[in-house]
Parts: structure tokens; C-alpha cells; sequence
């Protein structure tokens, strides 16, 4: 999540970035005073294994759990640093025509996103393998990398009028799918683990799709409400079993990611809800398409709360000790933890705090270590 956009002139802000990286195992935060990088193995307490001072830090994107790191700063937007950081040694640099709006890794690619241009590197040479020129306008750097090692798919915006959505793969160089997701123009993208499915959000905010990839063939859709907000990230569990979306409310949903005849026994469908859903089947002469649509999408099994609305924020989660844990790192300037119920779902409550910028105890903010401690609870 790259914050220097929104600044709008405010000098005051320290945070500039922060992201996870490709399997939620670190998390990478850039700063107006250089860049940190924290493991997430372990979230009894959070420490940073990695610490840089100097240089204000509108990106920083980790390969996974290695030692490279892709940087930007703030003073040179449209230069691209690959580092090692633990040999504290610059691998390579690569200046690009216009400012560099968001970059994306896996262990074959590196993706470099600029606003109507997509540059294609082969990571282990940095060497550029193809350019997709001239692309709608995409002045916030949408775009998702698929981090299977078998396929390299990239998704991007085909249109900046409405959400159709290009898949190419950036393996073999070609184009593989073109995606109407939405009627209005996109705002969220992510692949899940294996590249098979790619999720997407619009600007209205209120339904997120769930495509097969390549073949484009819509597999769901969920609900995350009836009012239109802004859709903050996309993510889905390491283990996909979940999606989480974080937006512009205080609340965090999170999907089951589950064919629908798997969520309840049989026996459990009886009752008068089966007799509904009949009679809702058979009525579809007599209802909107409309009416029957938000009665098919499926509507969240958990959610968070975060403490107050209208913060940007990225989210994901990761399988802990074998505990399914949301992590939230907000513009703020916070990481908060809360786990999921895998029967129940429902309320996940915060039960871990942690600030990402130092020097913020001395203003009396949260200090990195445990603000509170709540379990998840059912509702």
C-alpha cells in the first residue's frame, strides 16, 4: 500500500508504505526515514529483523522470506532499487520514463507498474523480457502477480471507463484472458495462491467477483454490503481456504471459500429457509434478476472490527500454530490481529496491537507490544 499519493502535501505523515509479503511470512514497512522489515512467523511480539535508515520510502516489496528487496523513493520515483539486504549491497538500478506506482515480485518476475505502462523483468537477471505499452490510465498502480511458481499470470485494468480486466501470462509472454468483472471501474485485485482464481472489487464496492483463470468463467460471487464504500485490498488466506477484504468502514469481511453444498449437512438445509430457497427457485417468473442475484451471493462467515472508519489499510491471512490469524496494517500506522473461529466464524475480535513507526510511544500512541488481548467470540 503505497500512501505517498494521499499525502496531498501533508510532510507530517511518517508512514509511506506498508505491504506483506508474497506468503504472509513478512511484512515490509517504508517510512520517511528509511524502511523496515518485520517477520511474521511468530506474532507474540513484533520486532523487526531488518531495519534501514535514510531515504523516505514510498516502496518496499520483499521476495518472500530471501534477502531481496525491490525499493523506490520518494525523492526519485521513477528509479527502481533491487537490493540485498543483508549484504547491505545494490544488486541493480532501472529508471523508467514515469513514476513508479506499484511493484510486484514472484520467483520468476518482477513487475514494474507505471500509469499507462507495464514493464515485465526476468528476476534472475533483471533483464527487461517485454513492455505492455500503452494500457488505460492507472494512476493507483492496480495490478496482481501470481505467485505459483508454475505460472506467472498478470492481472491489470483493460479499461479505465469500466472493470474489464486483462490476464497475461508472464511466463510465456501472451496474452491469455480479457474479463468484463464489472460494470464500473476497478479498485482491488489479487490472485490466490496457485494463480487459478483471481478476485476483483469496483468502485461501488458492494459485491466482490471470483474468476477461474485463465478460462475467465465467474466461480462466485460474495456480498460485503448494500452501501457503496472503497474497497482498500483483496487477499486470500495462504492456504485458500478464505478471502479477506478490507475497505473504507471499520469492518473487516472475511469469505469462506467453499462450493455451497459444503457449508451445511443436509439434514441442516430442512425447515422453512429450505422451503424459502424452493420457493425463491421457483418464483424467478415473478422476481427481478436482481432480487434473485443478492439472494445467490454469498455473504460473509467472519468479520473484524477496526477502531474507527475511513482508513486505507492491507490485509491478508496467515495459518499460525495452526490458527487461522487476520492481519491488518493500516494507514495509521497499526498492525492489529484477530483469529478466526474455522466452525463459528462470526465476530473476530482484536486481541494483538503492534505500531509500525518508531517513536510513536513518546506521543503517546500504542507502543509495539500487546495492547490488548481478546479471543475470538461468536456471534
Amino acid at each position: 500500500m503505497n500512501l505517498s499519493h494521499d499525502l496531498s502535501g501533508d510532510s507530517t505523515s511518517e508512514l509511506l508504505f506498508v505491504n506483506f509479503n508474497q506468503d504472509a511470512t513478512s511484512m515490509a514497512v517504508g517510512t520517511r526515514s528509511g524502511y523496515r522489515l518485520f517477520p511474521l512467523a511468530s506474532l507474540d511480539k513484533l520486532e523487526p529483523c531488518f531495519e534501514k535508515d535514510g531515504g523516505e520510502m514510498c516502496i518496499v516489496e520483499r521476495l518472500f522470506s530471501s534477502s531481496l528487496v525491490a525499493i523506490v523513493e520518494l525523492s526519485n520515483p521513477r528509479k527502481l532499487r533491487v537490493c540485498h539486504f543483508k549484504k547491505n549491497s545494490e544488486i541493480c538500478t532501472y529508471s523508467y520514463p514515469d513514476t513508479i506506482l506499484s511493484v510486484r515480485l514472484n520467483r520468476q518476475r518482477l513487475v514494474v507498474v507505471l500509469r499507462q505502462n507495464l514493464y515485465i523483468h526476468n528476476i534472475r537477471d533483471m533483464k527487461v523480457m517485454h513492455t505492455i505499452r500503452d494500457t488505460p490510465s492507472n494512476p493507483t498502480g492496480l495490478c496482481a502477480l501470481s505467485v505459483d511458481n508454475d505460472n506467472g499470470y498478470i492481472a491489470y485494468p483493460g479499461s479505465s471507463q469500466n472493470g474489464e480486466v486483462q490476464v497475461f501470462d508472464g511466463i510465456n509472454l501472451k496474452a491469455v484472458a480479457s474479463i468484463m468483472a464489472h460494470d464500473s471501474q476497478l479498485v482491488a485485485l489479487a490472485f490466490n495462491p496457485s494463480g487459478s482464481k483471481l478476485a476483483t472489487a469496483s468502485v461501488t464496492g458492494t459485491v466482490i467477483r471470483v474468476f477461474s483463470i485463465p478460462q475467465g468463467d465467474k466461480l462466485i460471487e460474495f456480498r460485503r454490503g448494500m452501501k457503496r464504500v472503497h474497497i482498500s485490498c483483496l487477499s486470500f488466506s495462504t492456504d485458500d481456504l478464505y478471502l479477506v477484504i478490507s475497505s473504507s468502514t471499520e469492518t473487516v469481511h472475511v469469505f469462506k471459500l467453499v462450493a455451497p453444498q459444503e457449508e451445511k449437512p443436509v439434514e441442516e438445509q430442512q425447515g422453512w429457509m429450505s422451503y424459502f430457497g424452493k420457493a425463491l427457485t421457483s418464483s424467478t417468473n415473478y422476481l427481478t434478476s436482481q432480487v434473485t442475484d443478492a439472494f445467490a451471493q454469498s455473504r460473509a462467515f467472519a468479520h473484524m472490527k477496526l477502531p474507527k472508519s475511513g482508513l486505507r489499510s492491507v490485509c491478508t491471512i496467515t495459518c499460525i500454530d495452526g490458527i487461522h490469524k487476520i492481519l491488518v496494517a493500516t494507514s495509521e500506522g497499526r498492525l492489529l490481529v484477530a483469529s478466526i473461529d474455522p466452525r463459528e466464524g462470526g465476530e473476530c475480535r482484536v486481541h494483538k496491537e503492534y505500531r509500525l513507526v518508531k517513536g510513536s510511544e513518546e506521543e503517546g500512541d500504542v507502543p509495539a507490544t500487546l495492547s490488548s488481548s481478546v479471543s475470538c467470540v461468536k456471534v
